[in-house]
């Protein structure tokens, strides 16, 4: 076998990875891939280039802030629309020292 070959390349990549591969064969809940994560992150990687205008960095702190609320939602088996509209119906009347209720992992934890 070639030491540039196919083969010979996905061997020596095995065996650079030897501590973790018969962790994962043993296991059987352990993910193959990060395939989910980079299908979590792909809109945020194809989106950068236009949130680039937000119109200041203040704004893009806040477009970012409501990214990763509905991003937070969807991971917690919510609509994010449907829970973005409910808790900006509650916010008015919503205590400050209630505010971490309107949180989407704490609405996941009342349903």
């Amino acid at each position: 076998m070639a030491t540039g070959s196919g083969t010979a390349k996905a061997i020596y990549y095995a065996l650079g990875r030897w501590p973790a591969l018969p962790r994962y064969a043993e296991s059987g809940t352990l993910p193959i891939d990060n395939n989910p994560v980079e299908n979590a992150i792909r809109p945020i990687a194809i989106g950068k280039k236009n949130w680039l205008f937000a119109g200041s960095e203040r704004a893009g702190k806040r477009a970012a802030a409501i990214q990763s609320l509905l991003a937070t939602a969807k991971h917690n088996d919510l609509e994010p629309l449907g829970w973005l509209i409910e808790t900006l119906e509650k916010l008015p009347t919503c205590p400050n020292s209630q505010i971490d209720s309107l949180l989407p992992f704490m609405s996941f934890a009342r349903s």
